[in-house]
């Protein structure tokens, strides 16, 4: 039994494949039709409840993707979408702050958003499955969904930025073994949208080799901020690395604001900055 605080998603998770309606209209689907190859912890109960004015996911076991359509979004006009990984250490997913917040804001700018619930804690393997898995999913379903599948992106949040990393250099092959239809199909995003990822950077500032960025890794925008110890020199270092490969790609640097922002204003400047730079380059890029 899965348990939120947000009786938008308040609901009982079942193991399987089924898709069902949520009552407000929000669709979910199971990542997986039975229980999901590699590490999976099971030996606690999955739950979300609210701390700090976060809604945590705790013990995800059974990945799911959440559907949030674009207003006016149809099959003579299908919208581009966006993938959204949430942060939290990869012990927990912070659920609302940079998730389901995150996909009202994509909506709000025209895109569908997809809310990626991925294993956790402790299980980055399973985690990257996940979210290849995911991305052929969506594409999967690109005609139901009224989503041009030629127009698919991720963002990522803290530990969501690594998986939006990691996905966006390990696309040419699935870390599992491919169990259907929707394995056949493209994993890798069409454009990366990373806020202060973490785990990126070796000790001495450079990117990890986990993360091999050459010219063909899809187009990137970055936010980071100075104070944000722990994941300015991995930002720094996955810029300079798709720069040296000639991607598209945009880092915009702050001095203030610290780590675990996301949409919400602070007090200062990069927490409504960011949002308004990220909707500019989605819009000049990506919306037809």
């Amino acid at each position: 039994m899965l348990h939120r605080l947000d009786p938008v998603l308040t609901q009982s998770v079942q193991q399987g494949s089924t898709m069902s309606s949520l009552s407000d209209q929000l669709t979910t689907l199971n990542v997986w039709p039975s229980v999901a190859p590699g590490k999976v912890t099971t030996e606690k109960e999955e739950h979300i409840f609210g701390a700090r004015d976060v809604t945590r996911a705790h013990h995800v076991s059974v990945p799911q993707l959440t559907l949030y359509p674009a207003p006016g979004s149809s099959a003579e006009n299908p919208a581009p979408a966006v993938m959204v990984a949430p942060g939290g250490g990869y012990s927990i997913l912070a659920y609302d702050l940079e998730g389901s917040e995150v996909c009202t804001w994509l909506n709000d700018l025209g895109f569908t958003a997809v809310l990626l619930k991925y294993r956790v804690p402790d299980n980055r393997e399973g985690a990257l499955m996940d979210a290849q898995r995911s991305m052929g999913l969506i594409r999967q379903h690109a005609a139901e969904w009224n989503i041009d599948a030629n127009r698919l992106g991720v963002i990522g949040f803290s530990a969501g930025g690594h998986l939006s990393a990691m996905l966006s250099t390990h696309y040419a092959k699935r870390t599992y073994d491919k169990l259907d239809a929707a394995d056949e199909l493209s994993c890798k995003p069409d454009f990366t949208m990373l806020v202060y990822p973490a785990y990126l950077n070796d000790e001495d500032g450079s990117l990890k080799a986990e993360c091999p960025v050459d010219g063909n890794t899809p187009p990137a925008i970055i936010v980071q901020t100075q104070d944000d110890h722990l994941t300015i020199d991995g930002a720094i270092a996955y810029y300079k690395v798709l720069v040296a490969n000639k991607v598209m790609t945009e880092l915009h640097l702050y001095p203030y604001g610290g780590h675990g922002y996301g949409l919400r204003e602070g007090e200062h400047a990069v927490s409504t900055a960011w949002p308004k730079l990220f909707g500019a380059w989605l819009r000049d890029n990506f919306m037809k």
